[in-house]
């Protein structure tokens, strides 16, 4: 089967949410409060090892990560935010997008050399969530459970043993954040427009000559490189760009990796995650200018794109934005 064909077969549907209800969820989506959302809690899903339960649409949202805004945007929930923390780049968002963002309270912005959140969860339960996305080190389940609040971790982040990404991971999020926030009808309207998007960039790349590629994120000051492997959305995004993620053999969503096999790939052309303020370059130039990576084609070829994290991982509507990028930025290399 070829990539674009299992990609076509990934998108045939959506995974179904485990939910228990004294009835079933608002049919309209029409938004929390009121008989309507009453008639679809409380609910419980699973998440990653846990399962999650609401009594009611969740009100007070704290957010220990960026890469959920756009889909709570999309949804029409981002005005429950009541806190957050972490980096938030403005080149994520849209001017007015960015604006409301900014508006929200920020609790801590210390990352660490991994671009690791650094917050205690004291300050986190401070804001007496209902919801919070996002479970960096020192922040317990089990403690913010005791102080009321359910906590969302993306999928893409728990054990996915030997599944391949897909966009498929992209729209089940969406579909479980539309039922926890009885915004269904909002969440399939999101969808829509994404798998459109999707499809467009994937027919429009079938001319493409380019064939294979790499997506590393290199620790600041010289750490350990990293790569993506199967159970990454960037497998998905070069999936639907008919590229092979020379990586995708390795069931991991990301492993460390030295320079041996990243030169045994060879890949036609690399792609540099980066998180934090600017365009990346000064992060891809540091990478690339490693003397163990002179021999790569792609190094030597100028052929490497840095790309804000969050238009790579983990499932939102930023990848898709991220999949257009790549998608431009290899047209232009292409000439």
């Amino acid at each position: 089967m070829s990539r674009r064909s299992a990609l076509a077969g990934g998108l045939a549907g959506i995974l179904g949410i485990t939910a228990t209800a004294c009835g079933d969820g608002s049919a309209d989506g029409s938004g929390a409060g009121g008989a309507a959302a009453a008639e679809g809690f409380p609910l419980e899903l699973p998440n990653c090892e846990a399962t999650l339960t609401f009594e009611a649409p969740p009100e007070r949202i704290v957010l220990l990560e960026s890469a959920p805004v756009t889909t709570l945007d999309g949804i029409g929930v981002l005005d429950k935010v009541v806190a957050r923390a972490g980096a938030f780049p403005p080149g994520y968002y849209s001017e007015d997008l960015d604006t409301r963002v900014e508006m929200i309270e920020t609790l801590s912005d210390d990352l660490d050399a991994s671009g690791h959140l650094q917050i205690s969860q004291e300050v986190v339960i401070a804001q007496s969530p209902d919801i919070v996305f996002g479970l960096p080190n020192g922040v317990t389940r089990e403690a913010l459970a005791d102080a009321g609040a359910q906590v969302m971790v993306q999928d893409i982040y728990c054990s996915t043993e030997d599944d391949r990404a897909s966009f498929e991971t992209l729209y089940s999020t969406i579909s479980t954040y539309g039922t926890i926030f009885d915004r269904t009808q909002q969440a399939e309207d999101l969808i829509t427009t994404l798998k459109d998007r999707v499809a467009t960039v994937s027919d429009s790349a079938e001319d493409l000559t380019i064939t294979t590629a790499a997506v590393l994120y290199p620790s600041l000051g010289g750490g350990p490189l990293y790569t993506y492997g199967a159970g990454s959305m960037v497998t998905a995004q070069l999936d639907a760009l008919g590229i092979e993620n020379v990586f995708a053999d390795t069931a991991e969503r990301v492993f460390e990796i030295s320079s041996e096999p990243l030169l045994a790939a060879d890949p036609d052309v690399l792609i540099v995650l980066y998180q934090g303020e600017g365009d990346g370059s000064d992060v891809a130039d540091e990478m690339v200018g490693q003397d163990q990576l002179a021999g790569l084609r792609a190094v030597q070829d100028d052929a490497a794109l840095p790309l804000l994290f969050n238009f790579a991982e983990p499932a939102s509507p930023l990848v898709v934005d991220g999949l257009e990028r790549i998608h431009e930025w290899l047209l232009d290399i292409e000439g």
